[in-house]
């Protein structure tokens, strides 16, 4: 499960990534503009927390990275 997902959030976001990009494209704006209007500056503060965290987690070992090569594979085996 993605962190911060409930079960019913990923099984949507499972058929929704089975939807054409163009359809896909049009959804994530409409989510995006529901989530409210955050400053420039809360926005890269929140970017900035969230890879802190995602380092530590590697450095903790609760997390792997992958070799460009293979995560370049996986994003365009979604399309």
């Amino acid at each position: 499960m993605l962190r911060g997902m409930t079960l019913p959030a990923e099984e949507l976001l499972d058929e929704a990534m089975k939807l054409p990009e163009s359809e896909r494209r049009v959804l994530a704006l409409r989510l995006l503009e529901s989530v409210g209007d955050e400053s420039p500056e809360e926005v890269e503060r929140s970017w900035v927390e969230e890879a802190r965290r995602r380092l530590d987690d590697i450095r903790a070992g609760r997390s792997q990275t992958v070799p460009w090569e293979e995560a370049r594979g996986r994003i365009f085996a979604r399309g």
